[in-house]
């Protein structure tokens, strides 16, 4: 079979960049992540604490290092910062014939600063720096959630030269505002003396999350006018996100700052593994497909893609009225896609700093563990 056959090429050949929302030692010690890389047009890695956090607990993976943390007195935090850097620098390396290839704009992996620092503006930036500094990649992207108090830090960061992809974003007014913050950063890294074309930037708008919550809503009204919107929510809202993004770069602001040799901040689908077995499970895969966007998909969302995914055309372009239609239904029945999306990015940061807590806490029992085994060898 031809690889332009295959619909993740059909995918690729469309515009739409390929990325993995996975990463642990074992996918890099096994050489999974390079075979997704060859084989499979995976062209981007996302982390997030979760993620982390999943791999900590399971196989060996970490145990070597966490015996060298442990001699070295290394507390959770500390042993969790070395850990999760060094599987991205890792990542970083396998993914860099393709940012060179691309000219930067793929090949590139996301680490996440601190959830814990998401209302903490001044904290974030130094997180961010922090965690540019140690991975030492040019193909590094910094993961700053878009919280009203990570707006200002998003700013700040690219204004020193550092790539951000810019998390959890759910609504369309939060969405706007951060293109401007965008914008904003890199026009005081143009004042600051940086060379535009390297910093690069993804808006990861979720998307299955918005269903997650509104078909309940719609259940539970129990009218056809309810039912005949279900399913219908995520794709309608990251649609009109594409429509947002599409006016910004249209205006001379942003024409500007191309002139001077920056890259558009790429709007990039996030949680499009379909969390309703109702649905397709390529559905936020074959609805938002648009030449450049980035869709960064879990591994079982990636192989059924590659197993029976559509046929990559474009089925977000003239869809602007009918996304409109679907929210302005939903207003109709009663549910404020605002207040939706608001607490979804509320629950958002709980999550995060929970799967953090359970990173810590995994991490806490590794060394504890590493330490007895560190002791018992010495007293050999």
């Amino acid at each position: 079979m031809a690889p332009s056959s295959t619909p993740l090429a059909r995918l690729a050949e469309a515009g739409v960049a390929i990325w993995l929302d996975d990463l642990s030692r074992e996918r890099l010690r096994t050489g999974n992540l390079a075979e997704l890389v060859a084989d499979s047009g995976v062209v981007g890695v996302t982390t997030n604490p979760s993620i982390f956090a999943s791999a900590l607990a399971k196989g060996d993976a970490y145990d070597a290092q966490l015996k060298e943390l442990a001699a070295d007195g290394a507390d959770e935090d500390a042993a969790v910062f070395r850990i999760t850097t060094d599987d991205v620098r890792q990542a970083a390396d396998v993914l860099r014939p393709v940012y060179d290839a691309t000219d930067g704009v793929d090949g590139r992996v996301s680490i996440e600063v601190d959830p814990r620092l998401a209302r903490d503006t001044d904290g974030t930036i130094a997180s961010a720096k922090s965690l540019w500094a140690t991975v030492d990649r040019p193909n590094v992207f910094i993961k700053i959630p878009a919280t009203l108090e990570g707006l200002p830090a998003i700013t700040a960061v690219l204004a020193e030269g550092i790539s951000v992809n810019v998390t959890l974003i759910f609504g369309l007014e939060r969405y706007r505002a951060v293109l401007e913050a965008f914008e904003a950063g890199l026009e005081q890294a143009r004042a600051n003396g940086h060379d535009l074309a390297p910093i690069a930037s993804v808006a990861s708008f979720f998307v299955s999350r918005v269903d997650t919550e509104i078909d309940p809503r719609l259940d539970a009204l129990g009218s056809p006018e309810a039912a005949a919107l279900r399913g219908k929510a995520a794709i309608a809202n990251a649609r009109l996100a594409y429509g947002v993004y599409l006016d910004v770069v249209a205006q001379d602001r942003w024409k500007a700052l191309a002139a001077a040799g920056a890259h558009p901040q790429r709007p990039l689908w996030a949680s499009t593994g379909v969390k309703d077995k109702a649905y397709p499970d390529t559905l936020y895969v074959d609805e938002l497909v648009v030449a450049g966007v980035v869709n960064t998909m879990p591994e079982a969302t990636l192989k059924a893609v590659a197993d029976h995914g559509g046929d990559g055309h474009d089925t977000v372009t003239g869809t602007q009225a009918q996304a409109q239609a679907v929210i302005d239904g939903l207003a109709a029945v009663g549910v404020d896609i605002d207040q939706v999306t608001q607490q979804l990015e509320e629950e958002g940061v709980e999550k995060f700093t929970t799967s953090w807590g359970q990173l810590l806490t995994t991490v806490t029992d590794g060394l504890a563990d590493a330490a007895k085994q560190n002791e018992s060898e010495a007293a050999r």
